[in-house]
């Protein structure tokens, strides 16, 4: 490189860098660093040359270049820096923040309605004495069908009712696999693993084959177990009301109980309870005999069967119980006004912000049971 292309790029570099200290906006920095420094700059023009000198011009000319090219970068990053707190400390000037405004509506989670119901619930048996006890989703046919009382030959055990897994998808004992339809094998497995007297409520999620406006493929229950000496009727049907009456936050809820069939209680009886139509939606209260009421059927219990007590390893000779269960989705649907199930499970967040509950101010029902107790 000749001395006057030498002294070219050195009044190059000068007005490059004289141009930058004038520069006033940081577009202006930004179109300075393209010219001399983009793919196309004069400056990577410069450094292409250097393939063809020979060795002796490069290790002069190299190191001078690249020198040059570490001047601009400098500067251009120290000019971009100065724009940049400039413009800071005139925002800092000029804006000012109102302390005594409100906060802006920062975006929260809402509790899903079947959570908070599954949490009413838990807080009313607790005060009732009862415990919350849990078990797998993924059962065998034993503990879900036969510990049961249910027979081989029972609907529930068909391939149009329930999930099973496949052939292959065996337990030690060669149970087949399966979901479970309810959350009865809880209370199976606590008896075996427990013993008695025992006192639980067993909510969760279960799966059976179905879906229309009031049945999806998974849906949650709680089931009651209580197991004690000289338990009987009476004493079922006063937990259910006094559940009831707690959880739904009236007095005037009425029951009534009607002979059925479970393979794992005798006798059984379902649960109806009264109700009357208000703005178009049922709401609970009063006797369904009474002018403009009629009766809901809510729920099935009864006396827990003497051979299911026989398969948990206990003497029904000694211990007798009742057992319950009723659908936690349907609770929250008629406490709360719903009228469609999918929408539970549909994740349309407008449908949550309608129907959620805030994490920090939630309906309690904690000490109503004693009171009415």
């Amino acid at each position: 490189m000749t001395s006057d292309t030498t002294s070219e790029t050195e009044q190059k570099i000068a007005d490059t860098l004289a141009r930058l200290h004038r520069t006033d906006d940081l577009a202006g920095v930004e179109a300075i660093r393209v010219e001399a420094l983009g793919k196309q700059g004069w400056l990577n023009q410069l450094m292409k040359t250097l393939g063809r000198m020979s060795p002796e011009e490069r290790q002069v000319e190299g190191p001078r270049l690249q020198g040059m090219r570490t001047r601009i970068s400098e500067a251009l990053d120290d000019r971009k820096a100065a724009l940049e707190a400039a413009e800071l400390e005139r925002r800092l000037a000029t804006e000012t923040l109102d302390l005594t405004l409100p906060a802006p509506a920062m975006p929260t989670g809402s509790v899903h309605p079947v959570s908070q119901v599954m949490d009413e619930l838990a807080e009313i048996f607790a005060d009732l004495g009862f415990s919350v006890a849990t078990g797998p989703e993924i059962e065998d046919d034993w503990h879900n069908f036969t510990a049961l009382n249910m027979a081989e030959t029972h609907p529930a055990r068909a391939m149009h009712d329930t999930f099973y897994f496949g052939e292959q998808d065996r337990d030690a004992r060669g149970n087949r696999m399966l979901l479970r339809t309810h959350t009865s094998p809880v209370q199976i497995r606590s008896m075996v693993e427990q013993g008695a007297p025992i006192r639980l409520i067993a909510p969760g999620r279960v799966y059976r084959s179905d879906s229309d406006a009031t049945h999806t493929p998974m849906f949650h229950q709680i089931e009651g177990l209580v197991i004690d000496r000289d338990i009987h009727l009476g004493h079922l049907k006063w937990t259910l009301e006094t559940f009831l009456k707690a959880f739904f936050e009236r007095d005037d809820i009425v029951l009534r109980l009607r002979p059925s069939y479970f393979p794992f209680t005798e006798p059984s009886v379902e649960v109806d309870v009264g109700f009357a139509v208000e703005n178009g939606r049922r709401v609970l209260g009063g006797s369904g005999d009474d002018e403009g009421h009629g009766w809901m059927e809510l729920l099935g219990s009864g006396m827990v069967n003497a051979r299911v007590i026989h398969f948990a390893g206990l003497d029904p000779d000694e211990w007798q119980g009742f057992a319950f269960g009723v659908g936690v989705d349907r609770l929250a649907m008629l406490k709360y006004g719903m009228d469609d199930l999918r929408a539970f499970f549909d994740g349309d967040q407008r449908w949550l912000a309608h129907y959620g509950f805030s994490p920090f101010d939630r309906p309690t029902l904690s000490g109503g049971v004693g009171a009415r107790a």
